[in-house]
């Protein structure tokens, strides 16, 4: 699985949610009433269950502007096919570990920690978008294949740095499925729309386990949201995510 790791993330997010929302149609001042004060007037006899019944009304009527206030920013570690993926999600602002000035002789070929290798490399059949098909040739023979060429290019790039040549541009010989380090720092929103849209079925399996780790910091930090999202995928998908 992907390594996802919460660094930062908004003081009571769900509750600044339903502040904002809650602003928009609130005749005092929300900086100035407790919380359970702004929320009167929701339906639910609890202020869980008026939270709850906001966040569900907000999210089934497409009302995202109000979960864009609330931030976090998250550690992960994925392949540089990956980064080339989750990088389009251009709401989300990125610092990405540098092949130019970190040096990366120390990468174990064998390791998944440090080179991603192929989902399907064990498999003798894919599903992709374009059907069922089958894969050629014995699985040794392939695994025999990725462990020799990621073997080659780590030795070629040792060998280039070894003789002078800049790493950035040795880091040219390196396999996409080198992994690097990243932070992104996004709004719930933004990690919502990750979640939908690279969480689905169809998505790489990278990227779907990069998505299933937002999804845990969400659940953990924002439980009311992901339970109501969990219960409603469907028709809250169909309001308009992307910004």
């Amino acid at each position: 699985m992907v390594d996802v790791r919460l660094l930062a993330m908004t003081d009571d997010p769900e509750e600044l949610v339903c502040r904002c929302a809650r602003n928009d149609y609130y005749d005092g001042k929300i900086p100035d009433d407790d919380f359970p004060t702004v929320m009167n007037g929701v339906g639910g006899d609890t202020v869980d269950e008026k939270q709850a019944t906001l966040v569900k009304k907000l999210m089934l009527r497409g009302h995202w502007g109000v979960f864009e206030h609330p931030q976090m920013t998250l550690w992960f570690r994925v392949s540089r096919s990956c980064m080339a993926q989750i990088t389009r999600h251009r709401h989300v602002s990125f610092d990405i570990q540098s092949m130019r000035y970190v040096d990366f002789s120390e990468v174990d070929p064998t390791s998944e920690e440090d080179i991603k290798r192929p989902r399907t490399w064990d498999q003798e059949k894919v599903s992709t978008r374009e059907g069922t098909r089958a894969i050629e040739g014995p699985v040794e023979e392939r695994r025999e294949l990725i462990d020799e060429t990621y073997e080659r290019c780590v030795e070629a790039y040792n060998q280039l740095v070894d003789a002078g040549m800049p790493k950035e541009d040795a880091r040219m010989l390196l396999p996409i499925g080198t992994k690097v380090n990243i932070t992104a720092s996004m709004n719930v929103r933004a990690a919502l729309h990750i979640i939908s849209m690279r969480g689905a079925g169809d998505a790489q399996a990278e990227i779907q386990e990069l998505a299933d780790g937002v999804r845990d910091v969400l659940e953990e930090h924002m439980p009311t949201t992901m339970r109501i999202w969990n219960e409603n995928q469907k028709a809250i998908e169909r309001q308009r995510l992307s910004p």
